[in-house]
């Protein structure tokens, strides 16, 4: 699956969504680009706000795009990249890791520092929705 992905083409995007980054606090703004299993490529950037803990990682943004007015079901992320101003790979914080696990499980493939790396790599022993099945 790694070779039909057009990473340059998810960085460049990610790189279009950093440029609309809101981050006056931090002056470090992230964007993300991602490929959906519905063939689509949706973007997200991060929006910081005064209470600084409180604002949103690029990732969120990004999550928050899967689900638009015309989706239908439940779709997944296939791919993701996320870049800073220099438009180099950044690796997701913790929380964005486990929602980033959420909306793409095991199979999904981030490109890291280190290359590209399935979350299976990139959050070990995951905790996700089947962990919450009553049994």
């Amino acid at each position: 699956m790694t070779n039909e992905i057009d990473w340059p083409a998810l960085r460049d995007a990610a790189r279009a969504a950093m440029e609309r980054a809101y981050a006056p606090y931090s002056d470090f703004p992230v964007g993300a680009a991602a490929l959906v299993d519905d063939g689509r490529i949706i973007t997200g950037c991060n929006v910081e706000n005064a209470s600084y803990g409180v604002g949103l990682c690029a990732e969120c943004s990004l999550t928050s795009a899967l689900y638009g007015p015309d989706v239908v079901g439940r779709p997944r992320l296939v791919a993701v990249s996320v870049v800073g101003r220099d438009g180099a790979p950044l690796m997701p914080c913790g929380r964005c890791r486990q929602l980033l696990w959420e909306h793409g499980g095991a199979p999904l493939l981030i490109e890291t520092v280190s290359g590209i790396r399935p979350m299976s790599e990139v959050l070990p022993d995951a905790f996700g929705p089947d962990d919450l099945i009553q049994r």
